[in-house]
Order: C-alpha cells, then sequence, then structure tokens
C-alpha cells in the first residue's frame, strides 16, 4: 500500500485533477471573502458608516456565529444533494451577500448581509471535502486538500491588495460589488465543470450534533484557533492604521501578506500531514502562532515587526485548519464525510465569532498590547488541546499494538 501510494505522488496528479483543484479553491476563497473584506476595509467602513471597533468585531461575530449554527444542517445538505449542487449554491449565496454587503446603508443592514454570508461558509468544508473523496485518490488527497484550503488565504490576499487597491480608486462599495459579480462566474464555472451529483437522497443520514473521538478533540481545537485567527483578520488592519501610523491601502496590505503566508503553509503543511505524523501537527502549529501573537504585540513598541507577524500567523495559525480538514478525512467514513467536516468547522466558525468582539473591546480601550496577548493565550489553548490529543492517539495506538 506505501508502495502504491508512493508511486501515485511520483507520478503526479491525474488529468483533470488541476481543475477540479483550482474550481475548490476559488469555492473555499469566496465562502470567506466578506470575513477579509471587512477587515482591510474596516478603517473605510468605520469612517463610513459611522462604526465602532466594536461594531465591526461584531460583523465577524454575525456571520461566523451565522456559519456555527448552520453548519451542522449544512454537512447534512451537502450528504443529501451532492458538491456540485452544493457548491453552486455556495457561490451563489456568496456573491449575493457580497452584493447586500456592497449596498449596505448603515452597520444595521451589514450586519444582515454578513449574516446571510454565514450559509457559504457552513457548506464550503463539507463540500469541497466531498468532492475531493469522490474523485481524488487517497495518495492525492493530502496535496488537493491543502491547495483548495489555502483558498481561504488567496480571499484575504485579494481582499489585502488588487480588491483594497481598487475600493482606494473607485470606492469601497465598487470593489465589494465586483467581487459579488466573480462569484456569479465562478458559479457558471462550476455548474459547468463539476460531474453530475447522484439523485437527492430523500432520507436522511443518521446524524448526531454531538462530536465524538476524534472529532471532538479537533472541534475544540478548532475553536480556541478560530477565535486567534478571526481577531487578527478582523482588526490587524485597523491596528496598522491606528497605531502603527498606516495609511489605509498599507494596512490592507497586511491582510494580503497573511493571505500569501496562508497560502504556502496550508499547501506546505497539509502534504506533510501523512497517518501517524499529522496528529502532532496542530499541536506543533498552535505552539508557532503563540509566537506570532507575541510578535504582534511587540510590534507597538518595534512596527517593523508586524509583517514578520503577519508571516508567522499564515504559516503557522492559519495552516492549522488545513490539518484539521486532512484528519477528518483521514477518519471520516465517506457517508458522514460533510457532517463530520461541519462540525469541526462549526467549532472554527464558532471560534470566530466569539474571537473579534473580545478583541474589539480591548481595541476600543486602546489596550491593543493585551488585545495580542488574549490571542496568544486563545492559541496556547489551542495548543494544550491538539498535544493532549496527540498524545492520547499515541497511546491508544501503543495499546492497539499490545493487545494484537
Amino acid at each position: 500500500m506505501a508502495d502504491r501510494e508512493q508511486s501515485a505522488r511520483e507520478a503526479g496528479p491525474p488529468r483533470g485533477e488541476h481543475r477540479l483543484t483550482a474550481l475548490l479553491t476559488c469555492a473555499m476563497a469566496f465562502s470567506m471573502l466578506q470575513l477579509f473584506l471587512l477587515g482591510a476595509l474596516g478603517p473605510r467602513l468605520v469612517d463610513e458608516l459611522h462604526m465602532s471597533t466594536t461594531v465591526l468585531g461584531l460583523t465577524t461575530t454575525m456571520g461566523f456565529g451565522a456559519a456555527a449554527v448552520l453548519s451542522p444542517f449544512g454537512g447534512r445538505l451537502v450528504d443529501r444533494i451532492g458538491p456540485r449542487r452544493s457548491l453552486v449554491l455556495l457561490l451563489l449565496v456568496s456573491g449575493g451577500a457580497l452584493a447586500l454587503i456592497g449596498s449596505a446603508p448603515g452597520p444595521g443592514f451589514l450586519l444582515a448581509a454578513v449574516a446571510l454570508g454565514g450559509l457559504p461558509q457552513a457548506l464550503a468544508n463539507p463540500a469541497t471535502n466531498k468532492a475531493i473523496l469522490a474523485a481524488v485518490s487517497p495518495a492525492r488527497r493530502g496535496a488537493v486538500t491543502g491547495t483548495k484550503q489555502s483558498g481561504v488565504q488567496v480571499g484575504a490576499f485579494a481582499a489585502g491588495l488588487p480588491l483594497a487597491v481598487l475600493a482606494g480608486g473607485v470606492g469601497w462599495r465598487a470593489a465589494v460589488w465586483t467581487a459579488a459579480a466573480s462569484a456569479a462566474i465562478v458559479a457558471l464555472w462550476a455548474r459547468r465543470a463539476l460531474p453530475a451529483d447522484p439523485p437527492v437522497r430523500t432520507a436522511p443520514s443518521r446524524f448526531s450534533p454531538v462530536p465524538r473521538g476524534a472529532i471532538a478533540w479537533l472541534t475544540v481545537f478548532s475553536v480556541f484557533l478560530g477565535s486567534g485567527i478571526a481577531s487578527v483578520n478582523t482588526h490587524v488592519a485597523l491596528f496598522g492604521a491606528r497605531r502603527l501610523d498606516m495609511g489605509a491601502t498599507t494596512a490592507a496590505a497586511l491582510v494580503a501578506v497573511l493571505g500569501v503566508a496562508g497560502i504556502v503553509g496550508r499547501i506546505g503543511w497539509a502534504k506533510a500531514a501523512r497517518p501517524g505524523r499529522a496528529e502532532w501537527l496542530p499541536g506543533l502549529l498552535a505552539a508557532g502562532a503563540v509566537a506570532a501573537a507575541g510578535l504582534l504585540a511587540a510590534s507597538l513598541w518595534a512596527p517593523p515587526l508586524v509583517w514578520p507577524a503577519m508571516v508567522a500567523v499564515g504559516v503557522f495559525a492559519v495552516s492549522g485548519n488545513a490539518v484539521s480538514m486532512v484528519l477528518v478525512m483521514q477518519r471520516a467514513d465517506p457517508g458522514r464525510a460533510g457532517q463530520d467536516s461541519a462540525l469541526v468547522s462549526a467549532g472554527f466558525f464558532a471560534g470566530f465569532a466569539v474571537g473579534p468582539p473580545l478583541f474589539g473591546a480591548l481595541a476600543e480601550a486602546g489596550r491593543y498590547g493585551a488585545g495580542w496577548l488574549l490571542v496568544a493565550a486563545e492559541f496556547a489553548a489551542a495548543c494544550a488541546v491538539a498535544t493532549a490529543w496527540a498524545v492520547r492517539e499515541r497511546g491508544a495506538r501503543a495499546r492497539a499494538a499490545v493487545t494484537t
């Protein structure tokens, strides 16, 4: 088996896999693009819509709170209707939510539009993981998963550089509408490029909303990891503009740097997440994320440190979610892959909902240093959970070996 998997890796991806990977990467990018746009365009939104930093944090809470609640439903939906229908729905709703964000006259409308964007987030990991399990050989799934998970960071790069630059030229609303139109185009591509789904299942599979076993550990890990990542995504551009004296476009570039580093990290770490090794990676990556948060705190006294800090957040913290998805696929029954992916994603989104408003309250009081230390504590908790699980897994394997 190991020889066959090695031969498959050396042979490279089969024909058509590149197109599938590109499409899934785009779907992941659009599923969470609103998060990065709200972060990158934060200084402009705060000024034009007369929002406080606390309300800016609540936009993330609204979107990811909705995603956390909808994720179990999204996982069941994907298992019933198939990945192609799910991905087309994801992209169309994402485009609609972006269009509404671009039309928002004030904070209330903006919050409602962001809540609608929770549905694409709930569908993203279940639908893309299901597509990979259906069409990609086991030897190639880690590489494809890492690449498609990097799509989230492609969205961060797009928000932090080209869309931020476009916003500087034609206004932030036109930039968001451009993103909405792009999502509709990718939905048409998905409709034409993906193989037809099987008939819709009329009888839903057995479902438990409570994660168990490895899925439960990964869900708790994802709560703490998501809390820290979301605080950085949502507030770092505003931090750069208000405390480090950066211009709005330069501050938005911090999000772009995070995106590029996350792309590299997710692809590299997901490829390394092979059975027997993958269990130790979440704890390792969370430990690196703690150091990254320390650099952000230190940038208050040495502003240039904010750039390597963003690279470290991307390489370590952001990559942790890609490794989690690889671990889910290594353990999930194909018939439950959507549901198990959704449960872990629900934990991640719950963290995204909780983290930014806590950070925002500290930022509103001018306590950015305390905010970055809070992020470090969240990453440290993720490290503790992941390491405890890895030790438990090693003990279970040792006991099984003795028994056999």
